[in-house]
């Protein structure tokens, strides 16, 4: 008489996701190469907006500006998670000129 293996579903177990515990997932990536800084953004200038060219993707060599926390420079490279969205261009009227 042959063995016959039941599978999970045949012998009325369900199917686990294949989660490790612990294990971080990220989203797909794309990395910027900073061209150029161009100035602080923000109510208390936390963001430093930046001009960026966009090394890989759907959108490979595009140029954009990004809104960016903490230190950066140029030749940095950033993973930008999306490329379609372009941050508003820096006015540079402030608060005291007029």
């Amino acid at each position: 008489m042959a063995k016959v293996k039941l599978t999970r579903e045949q012998h009325g177990e369900q199917e686990k996701p294949a989660e490790i515990k612990g294990q971080i997932r990220f989203t797909e990536a794309v990395p910027a190469r900073v061209e150029e800084v161009i100035g602080r953004t923000g109510v208390r200038g936390e963001a430093i907006q930046v001009r960026c060219k966009v090394l890989g993707g759907r959108d490979a060599n595009k140029i954009m500006r990004r809104n960016v926390r903490g230190p950066v420079q140029m030749g940095d490279i950033l993973m930008l998670r999306e490329t379609e969205i372009e941050a508003k261009q820096l006015n540079k009227s402030g608060r005291g000129s007029g």
